[in-house]
């Protein structure tokens, strides 16, 4: 049975969620492999609109086991936040696996990650300030504090000590801020200690196990492939490997136990933060999807950048990821719309660039090339049939399939879980 990964194809935002919820029941586990609660899905079941930001959309499907493997930095405080916001509201979440290898965020780098994007003023990189990018750094700089540290104080107190050692010359020195003692961050740490070892396992050994029960995982992306740290417009991206080969080394599975890449891609593009964004509206048209399409950030609350659906991006991921199919996300969103501009190619300098460059300066000055297409001014979010869409609907994700690299098996077509339209069964 196959192990699914599902991506962002754009820049985050797409409805990921929306993918895990057409599987369902059909999936046993469920994994976030990257990211902290940088990120956010938002769900809605029924009337329920749940907004989950470091834990994996899976943990609202009953029978599902949901994990947060090695690859992710853990917020505890965040963590235990929606825990119990989620058991307060009837979902049960006693099957959460948690790996023993994943890197913690603590108060320092939640510290560092603010005072440091206030020292860049203009050049900032437009983080969430939750410390993502600190823990991640740390665990390169092999500094960091994994999950296991927590249950023997003193590994903990000796890594605490020397992470701090420089750190707080730094806030002192450079940022003028006080300094920050071992003792608070450890008495933190530990408080959560024993609410955590119910749920922390071996959770690589537990995926290969499932796999060879023939039982199906499905690995969650967070953020998207336009802001993985290596193949995104770096350096406004994330911290952490956003792309489907993100999925084998945040989790511990081998490669070849990957048998599908879902991107999940919206019929427009969204990013927040800062960073080069060649369909960028800036005028009623972008205030329309923004006011329609609900855009503003599900963890900052910050309105979203909004622009026309980009073709070259959507290849783009589709080639790093090795995308098997699409699932087109907020097609209900252009609903009003007389014409529907779509990217299919980048001006930079006189020079068309049918790809996404590879240089950063010429992605940054690249103005899109656009083509047309009619609306078709009609509610779609009834429809459940390919063939019930309006003709000009069918034709724009047609349009959009034979630009985008592969199949487009599922649309969105509504908010709600049920609103969706399947083309290709994602498990075949």
């Amino acid at each position: 049975m196959p192990a699914i990964v599902i991506v962002g194809a754009q820049w985050g935002d797409e409805g990921k969620g929306k993918a895990t919820d057409l599987l369902g029941s059909r999936i046993d586990y469920v994994v976030k492999f990257n990211g902290g609660n940088n990120a956010g899905h938002t769900v809605v079941v029924g009337n329920e609109k749940y907004a989950l930001h470091l834990l994996p959309s899976g943990i609202l499907t009953p029978g599902v086991t949901p994990v947060i493997s090695n690859g992710v930095v853990i917020d505890l405080e965040v963590l235990f936040h929606e825990l119990e916001a989620l058991t307060a509201r009837g979902v049960d979440v006693s099957k959460l696996k948690v790996s023993a290898n994943a890197h913690v965020i603590t108060q320092y780098h939640r510290t560092l990650d603010k005072v440091t994007e206030r020292f860049l003023g203009k050049r900032q990189i437009g983080t969430t300030g939750r410390g993502i990018g600190p823990a991640y750094a740390d665990k390169i700089n092999r500094v960091g504090i994994r999950i296991q540290d927590l249950f023997d104080e003193n590994i903990l107190r000796q890594k605490v000590e020397g992470a701090l050692d420089v750190k707080n010359h730094m806030l002192l020195k450079i940022y003028n801020r006080r300094a920050i003692s071992a003792d608070e961050i450890v008495d933190d740490l530990l408080s959560y200690t024993e609410r955590l070892r119910p749920m922390v396992a071996d959770t690589a050994l537990e995926l290969h196990q499932a796999l060879e029960r023939d039982e199906i995982v499905l690995f969650e992306g967070g953020q998207a492939t336009m802001l993985d740290v290596d193949h995104g417009t770096y350096p406004f991206v994330t911290s952490s490997s956003a792309t489907s080969g993100g999925a084998a080394t945040g989790s511990g599975i081998a490669p070849n136990r990957i048998d599908r890449v879902i991107a999940i891609v919206k019929a427009y593009t969204t990013r927040v933060g800062a960073g080069p964004f060649p369909t960028e509206l800036f005028d009623a048209s972008g205030d329309h999807l923004r006011s329609r399409g609900f855009e503003f950030g599900t963890t900052t609350g910050r309105p979203r950048r909004v622009g026309w659906y980009d073709a070259p991006i959507a290849r783009y991921s589709a080639r790093i990821n090795g995308v098997t199919d699409f699932v087109l996300t907020k097609l209900d969103i252009l609903d009003e719309l007389d014409t529907i501009p779509v990217c299919v190619a980048y001006d930079v300098d006189g020079v068309r660039h049918d790809e996404v460059p590879v240089s950063q300066s010429d992605f940054h000055h690249a103005t899109p090339i656009y083509e047309e297409f009619p609306g078709w001014k009609q509610d779609i979010s009834g429809c459940r049939r390919f063939e019930d869409l309006p003709k000009n609907a069918q034709d724009y994700v047609l349009a959009l399939e034979a630009m985008s690299g592969s199949r487009i098996s599922a649309i969105g077509v509504g908010p709600g879980r049920e609103a969706i339209v399947v083309r290709h069964d994602l498990i075949d």
